[in-house]
């Protein structure tokens, strides 16, 4: 089987409204149509993938956010080009920003609801395809 790419990533969270503030507002992603499935939720563009957030009833196990800060939970990552400037954006509207640093250029955060969010800053070709790479 071979697939075209990564379509959508999708999130759960617990208050819509919240998360509109954080991934619409805040990180800057369009907001695009969804369909009505009954439940609430929004999608968001990022680049060429999308990013579903879902916000299950609240008797629904919709498993549960990493219990610690850790770079190894499952995370989404947004390609940025100003480390510095995000993570100034981020401190300010009070989340705990960590940050692997240079040359990588890698902040974590946690969204609203705990998720692990990264934003990276490729440099050079970390966080690329090889040139010599299909597409």
């Amino acid at each position: 089987m071979r697939t075209a790419g990564v379509h959508h990533v999708s999130l759960v969270v617990r208050d819509i409204a919240r998360a509109r503030e954080f991934y619409g507002d805040l990180i800057g992603l369009p907001e695009i149509a969804r369909p009505d499935f009954g439940i609430p939720g929004a999608w968001f563009q990022a680049g060429p993938v999308q990013l579903h957030l879902l916000e299950p009833p609240s008797d629904a196990d919709a498993g549960q956010p990493p219990s610690e800060f850790t770079v190894f939970a499952a995370h989404v990552a947004f390609e940025i080009d100003d480390a510095s400037a995000v993570a100034a954006d981020l401190a300010a509207a009070g989340y705990d920003v960590r940050g692997v640093g240079s040359p990588s250029g890698q902040l974590f955060v946690r969204d609203p609801d705990g998720n692990l969010v990264e934003f990276i800053a490729p440099g050079g070709r970390l966080g690329r395809a090889p040139p010599d790479a299909e597409a």
